[in-house]
């Protein structure tokens, strides 16, 4: 699966992906440490790669209203460490298929996942 890690994940994240197979690429690898959220979605739908963020800007359509897209994952668990992003998103990341993601904000959370189509009316 194509990742796209939004600035705040750490490396080891990334490797554990890669380790399970994902061609991830993280927002520092690309210059978009300090990158705004619109410049970081416009990355991944140009590399045609599932978003993967901690933040809540993405689901705020007044902020950063999602259309057309690979995909954004939104990762809600706290405390955010990475053992726990990693024991919830793994599992969840082998039973989807990327196709799935497209137009959708995934909110995975500890116990649960909402899926919201954000290109109806497209």
């Amino acid at each position: 699966m194509r990742l796209y890690l939004d600035q705040m994940f750490s490396c080891t994240l990334a490797d554990i992906l890669r380790n399970d197979g994902h061609d991830i690429v993280r927002a520092s690898d690309v210059g978009q440490s300090r990158a705004d959220d619109e410049r970081i979605l416009e990355y991944a739908i140009m590399e045609v790669r599932t978003l993967v963020t901690l933040d809540e800007h993405f689901g705020d359509w007044t902020v950063l209203p999602l259309k057309k897209h690979p995909g954004v994952i939104r990762v809600k668990i706290h405390p955010p460490a990475t053992s726990a992003i990693a024991q919830r998103l793994l599992p969840f990341l082998r039973t989807h298929d990327q196709e799935q993601f497209a137009n959708n904000l995934i909110i995975l959370g500890k116990d649960r996942v909402r899926w919201i189509n954000t290109a109806r009316g497209e």
